[in-house]
């Protein structure tokens, strides 16, 4: 019973973390609670490990670096490498069917395919040679993309729609964000690659989830396990419920449990992710537009922080044509002549 009390206050935990960090993020609060912790971490912790610590976090998250590339390929080897050795070979001794036991792999070909895309295509940078076209491509809303602004570390005029990114020291087309996991941005030519590889991570874990799930519940059934009865602590015999059946399943395959429940949890945050990733797209929004507009419903959001004399401006977001439209600019993006020949590097 101990272990299922920790996973779901763990599931829990994880997903009002993530609730939380989307509502805070769209004010000043999370900056100040980090703040918050930051003086009281350097209060406790030696400068020398602050020190540490700071430049192996710019290292991570400031650099462009291939350690969340190999992590993911990692953990995606080591899932995969569990589910070839425990699922498949049982599920193929129970006589499932092998259209349904390789449809992880396809998903996985798939899956790889457009996450090197993604990592390899560039996102549209924007340099002196198309800098001209790309300020024609979208209008300036003259809210969150002044006309005539330029970049300051760049030294080029900002299309609208564009933003110069820190870690890769460029500014980019209708940038969206810069993704550790696949050590590039997410611009005007890659976002397409970055959805699909989204959606079949996303597929991926679903699927895996429920083999293992079918796995685990014609087991029971087949072995009539939900027909047994056990002897409780005060040695009365009690009929099987189903947490003691979770319990049995997970001391007797804890591999298996223990996978299940991980792809759970994966399946639900890339779940998340991956519907607030379609509904920026089928709005003509980016993630940095996103975090950046003052949106009408937040005007009422007692959460806001304001100063008293600010008159609020509503972000209009006029770059929204329509569903196919819109659709139709993420995989079938504008490309400058002189940039199509190099889109690939």
């Amino acid at each position: 019973m101990d272990f299922l009390v920790l996973f779901l206050f763990y599931l829990v935990f994880m997903l009002i973390s993530v609730v939380m960090i989307c509502i805070c993020s769209k004010t000043h609060r999370l900056k100040g609670l980090v703040q918050g912790g930051a003086q009281i971490w350097s209060c406790i912790i030696p400068e020398c490990i602050q020190r540490a610590v700071r430049k192996l976090l710019h290292y991570l998250f400031h650099t462009r670096n291939y350690t969340f590339i190999i992590l993911h390929l990692v953990l995606q080897g080591t899932v995969y490498t569990e589910y070839t050795w425990e699922i498949f070979g049982y599920c193929q001794e129970l006589e499932f069917s092998l259209y349904y036991l390789l449809l992880p792999y396809l998903l996985l070909i798939i899956c790889l395919i457009f996450f090197t895309l993604t990592c390899l295509t560039n996102p549209g940078t924007i340099t002196k040679a198309n800098e001209l076209l790309f300020l024609q491509v979208y209008e300036f809303d003259e809210v969150m993309f002044p006309k005539n602004a330029r970049c300051s570390t760049c030294d080029l005029k900002k299309p609208a729609r564009s933003k110069h990114c820190s870690v890769c020291n460029w500014c980019v087309h209708r940038f969206d964000h810069h993704c550790v996991w696949v050590n590039n941005c997410i611009g005007a030519w890659n976002t397409r690659y970055f959805l699909i590889y989204l959606l079949t991570l996303t597929a991926s874990a679903a699927t895996m989830a429920i083999v293992s799930t079918m796995f685990l519940v014609h087991l029971v059934i087949v072995s009539d396990l939900y027909q047994e009865t056990y002897i409780d602590d005060l040695g009365h015999p009690q009929s099987m419920d189903i947490v003691f059946l979770i319990q049995y399943l997970f001391l007797t395959f804890p591999r298996i449990v223990f996978l299940l429940g991980f792809v759970m949890v994966l399946s639900l945050l890339l779940g998340g992710y991956l519907c607030f990733a379609l509904y920026l797209a089928a709005t003509n929004q980016t993630t940095n537009e996103w975090y950046k507009g003052d949106w009408a419903w937040c005007q009422l959001c007692p959460v806001v922080v304001r100063p008293p004399s600010a008159e609020p401006q509503v972000y209009e977001n006029i770059h929204s044509h329509g569903l196919w439209r819109n659709l139709r600019e993420i995989f079938l993006p504008t490309i400058p002549y002189s940039e199509r020949k190099k889109k690939e590097w």
